[in-house]
């Protein structure tokens, strides 16, 4: 797994290359400057400290001042920080910075909209997939969280989810639970993916932990609840496959336990930052 620092040695490197031209031939290179950091449009902040770590990774004399915190709600023309030093420094690291600010910030607003469908008396939480960007999964969970939702596995090594490919390469849902419990480790959940009434039955009857309901329709989904309640209690339900915002109250009256949405990480789209140099010395 990539870890930050690596990230953003990757993104410098792929964006100065040899150096930045520009800069170089026609800023002083003793320039000093200021620069505010904006939001442009009404957003969630997420990604203040990957920002300052960019900047710092390029000139570790630097100043950064933040004006707010990751979590918070701000309108637009809100400044959430500035930067100060050298005005090469500046320049050279300011699109990296902000890719990250900008794309951190736009998956917690979209999770915050998420989030807010939910009904004050459900029972269910809003969780995000593994549909991330290479490399920026656990930076794009971290946003998720800031949002206000929750992380599913971090990875295929951190829980147990047997999807419908897994169940024809092992025979049937009982017996790929079954193998799981004997092989898995016994600190880690066992989720099944089902379509139907039948298969969810036959996880539940396995001993699964959860149960991911895929691309049901909310009447099957609830009546899926309802059974499982009574039946095995024990068991956390997940709804999960075309979620949309406008869905979410209605799925979350079903009485599920998670809503997962892939979109939260796949499909947000960045928030408007700008960062414009104030004065110069």
């Amino acid at each position: 797994m990539f870890s930050t620092e690596q990230l953003i040695k990757m993104a410098l490197t792929e964006d100065l290359g040899t150096g930045d031209i520009t800069t170089m031939s026609t800023v002083p290179s003793n320039s000093i400057s200021t620069a505010t950091v904006t939001f442009k449009e009404a957003g969630v902040v997420a990604g203040l400290d990957i920002f300052a770590l960019v900047f710092r990774t390029l000139d570790a004399s630097l100043k950064i001042e933040f004006q707010s915190h990751d979590g918070a709600e701000v309108s637009p023309r809100t400044a959430v920080a500035f930067v100060t030093g050298s005005s090469f420094s500046l320049l050279m690291g300011e699109r990296v910075a902000l890719n990250f600010l900008q794309h951190l910030s736009g998956i917690a607003t979209l999770t915050r909209s998420y989030v807010r469908e939910l009904p004050p008396d459900s029972r269910a939480v809003i969780v995000d997939t593994r549909k991330t960007t290479p490399g920026w999964r656990s930076l794009e969970k971290y946003a998720v969280q800031v949002g206000g939702g929750k992380n599913h596995r971090m990875g295929l090594f951190d829980g147990v989810l047997i999807k419908d490919n897994h169940i024809r390469a092992t025979g049937s849902i009982a017996k790929a639970v079954q193998q799981a419990r004997k092989l898995a480790p016994h600190t880690l959940k066992i989720e099944v993916e089902v379509e139907t009434l039948e298969d969810l039955h036959e996880a539940c009857r396995a001993g699964a932990d959860v149960v991911m309901l895929d691309n049901m329709e909310v009447s099957l989904m609830k009546e899926a609840v309802e059974k499982t309640r009574q039946a095995f209690p024990g068991v956390l339900l997940e709804a999960s496959g075309g979620i949309t915002r406008e869905r979410i109250a209605e799925i979350a009256a079903t009485g599920v336990d998670l809503i997962s949405v892939g979109a939260l990480t796949h499909s947000a789209r960045a928030i408007d930052i700008s960062m414009n140099i104030m004065q110069s010395k």
